[in-house]
């Protein structure tokens, strides 16, 4: 992970306080609000905040934040469930790719489930097990990745939609958080918006150690200045 700067330096010429700054980028990635939305909202507290200002700071700040959460981040487990669902980008489907990690593509196949893999194995540890479902380029991708060394021939492979059904329902809850935002307006846009959301996602289901951030009982304000500011 490359050297990060100091909060201050983060927030540094920022026009708005950074306080204010996390809590609009926070809010956006963890409720289903538009810019407009949280426009509204600020302004009933007294600032007077552009929708393309909070844009901004979203596409700015989301991975920002991703990378300083990541440092806190609890080891994931050994048996991963793979799945894609499709999301609309500039009025087109898209590919989204979920397991410990995600991918955004705009194609569907093996070339797409092997960048996947790849980005999720660079990322956690190697898996032991991974459950797919029935679609014939996954399972293609993990074969030739077996074959190419880059997955341990050991790695079981397997076919259930029971297992898969949770990865299925989280898909629901990305989806319901990307509907109020009328559409992704560029594939990098979509990426960097998506990532953040996964972020939001991990915090709520404690993904995260966040004992070394004021514990269970540090409200969620103070856990995102620890981590923030740690």
């Amino acid at each position: 992970m490359s050297r990060l700067i100091s909060v201050a330096e983060l927030f540094k010429g920022r026009h708005f306080d950074q306080e204010i700054v996390i809590l609009c980028v926070r809010w956006y990635l963890s409720y289903k609000l538009s810019f407009r939305d949280l426009v509204a909202m600020m302004g009933e507290r007294g600032l007077g905040i552009a929708h393309t200002t909070i844009l901004r700071w979203v596409q700015h700040y989301a991975p920002e934040f991703t990378k300083r959460w990541n440092r806190f981040a609890r080891v994931v487990g050994g048996s991963w469930r793979m799945d894609e669902t499709y999301v609309k980008v500039r009025g087109e489907w898209t590919y989204l790719y979920r397991a410990v990690e995600f991918h955004l593509s705009r194609k569907r196949d093996v070339n797409a489930a092997k960048a996947f893999l790849r980005k999720a194995m660079r990322n956690e540890r190697i898996p032991v097990k991974i459950t797919l479902d029935a679609y014939a380029a996954s399972h293609r991708a993990v074969a030739d990745l077996k074959d190419s060394g880059e997955l341990p021939k050991r790695v079981q492979v397997r076919t259930s939609k029971y297992l898969n059904n949770r990865i299925e329902q989280d898909h629901r809850r990305i989806k319901q958080r990307l509907r109020p935002m009328l559409g992704l307006k560029s594939f990098q846009t979509a990426a960097v918006v998506i990532g953040g959301i996964e972020l939001a996602e991990k915090i709520k289901k404690g993904q995260f150690k966040i004992g070394k951030l004021g514990g269970p009982t540090a409200s969620m304000p103070d856990l995102w200045r620890a981590a923030l500011g740690a």
